[in-house]
């Protein structure tokens, strides 16, 4: 090995150790990195459902699951489907089809959410409910030497979302919601969006499926 780096010049040697020591520190491309991002325009949609479903005076930290949702199945059955939100009467049948339509099709496969939450709590991610290295807004939080998330009752979260499903005229958007806690309760909702304007409002909420204790 010292022969051949011997024979290469000085920079390309240098790059070499740097790129095997910062690989080694655990600084390799995470292969969720690779998947699409979710688009910029998505988040202050996602930030008004924070704001007005889950977050309290308390709120000190919001926990979320860093892949979009592409399939929702608790107890072996499918919410998410048209099948399933027809047979459940969600909304009454009343959502535009071209809605429903761009809706399902963002949840064939999962996109990458990033930083760009601005809903004025700190928020960390998490991967399959494991703990990332903080990434916040407003505040830095303490880095914990425990991968899984323990959480205080002023955490919101695990959330989950999914992609945001627009009409043509981007009028209105549907979005789903769930909050998986610690003490095992939680619940999926699937939220529809109005827009007058600039001004986004959500229209009507959906519970989907609810988990209590001991279920």
């Amino acid at each position: 090995m010292f022969s051949i780096l011997h024979g290469l010049a000085l920079p390309v040697v240098c790059f070499i150790w740097f790129f095997a020591a910062m690989t080694g520190m655990g600084f390799a491309q995470h292969p969720d990195d690779k998947r699409e991002p979710v688009p910029l325009e998505e988040y202050p949609l996602y930030d008004l459902v924070v704001r007005d479903k889950f977050l309290t005076s308390q709120t000190t930290m919001v926990v979320i699951e860093r892949l979009t949702v592409a399939r929702m199945k608790k107890h072996e059955r499918e919410y998410l489907s048209r099948e399933s939100l027809e047979d459940q009467e969600v909304f009454e049948n009343e959502l535009p089809p071209v809605l429903l339509d761009d809706f399902l099709f963002k949840l064939k496969a999962p996109s990458r959410l990033d930083g760009k939450f601005n809903f004025g709590v700190p928020y960390r991610f998490v991967r399959d409910g494991m703990s990332e290295e903080p990434e916040v807004s407003l505040a830095p939080i303490p880095a914990s030497d425990r991968r899984h998330i323990q959480a205080p009752r002023s955490t919101i979260g695990v959330l989950r979302f999914s992609r945001v499903g627009f009409t043509r005229r981007e009028d209105q958007a549907l979005v789903y919601v769930e909050e998986e806690r610690l003490d095992g309760t939680g619940g999926g909702f699937l939220v529809w969006l109005h827009r007058r304007g600039k001004v986004w409002t959500i229209a009507d909420t959906e519970v989907l499926w609810a988990m209590q204790p001991g279920e």
